[in-house]
């Protein structure tokens, strides 16, 4: 009975072992585990998050490759973007533009509108009267602007996400996250964007596929 058993085990480890093989992307080379209890997003939806900024020129540089994948994307992934700072309080400036953005509808619009002000035109952001200027293109008063830019409900949105940063262990951008439990970023394994969006897509795989 006990020897039984122990083929058994064998046999299952074994075939866990193949697959494991089997799979194109491995833990600890090509994403890595997020030691946080993920999200309850729901047995159908998996949550994708970029966690990007607007002073990362290769966030720039991601962005054509992120849109086309977000135009492809599984229609039970649920796409969203977290502004890093790192600190820094020019960072922290335009991370809070962006909850802004987000507070008043339209960052889909302005995300990249605001990527090509500041990497294509070489616009310079030096205040928030300069922020609350370029939103109102996007049919916002800029009264409104900065009311909710210096709202208690920004504040606390900022803090939330700088959080979450600290909690997915990101230290570069750009950065994305799955289901708040696996984070990938380029890397020497993952050498270049293309590559980046594969190994999201597989984890999407994994997560729609798991129990």
């Amino acid at each position: 009975m006990i020897q039984k058993v122990i083929i058994a085990l064998s046999l299952l480890f074994g075939s866990q072992l193949a697959m494991a093989q089997l799979e194109p992307y491995q833990e600890g080379v090509h994403y890595f585990k997020i030691g946080q209890i993920p999200a309850d997003t729901g047995s159908e939806t998996v949550e994708v998050t970029e966690l990007f900024s607007y002073g990362c020129s290769h966030c720039n540089t991601f962005e054509p490759y992120l849109e086309s994948w977000n135009e492809s994307k599984p229609e039970n992934v649920n796409f969203n973007r977290i502004a890093v700072a790192f600190g820094r309080k020019a960072w922290e400036m335009m991370a809070r533009a962006y909850i802004t953005a987000e507070m008043l509808g339209i960052e889909d619009e302005s995300h990249i509108a605001m990527m090509d002000a500041i990497w294509k035109d070489r616009k310079q952001f030096r205040t928030v009267d300069e922020l609350a200027d370029f939103y109102t293109q996007f049919g916002i008063e800029k009264s409104a602007f900065l009311a909710n830019y210096q709202s208690f409900a920004a504040d606390s949105q900022l803090r939330k996400s700088q959080r979450d940063v600290q909690l997915f262990g990101i230290t570069g951008t750009p950065s994305v996250v799955v289901n708040r439990k696996y984070r990938v970023t380029s890397s020497k394994n993952v050498g270049d964007f293309n590559t980046m969006l594969d190994v999201v897509d597989f984890l999407v795989a994994k997560e729609t596929a798991a129990p």
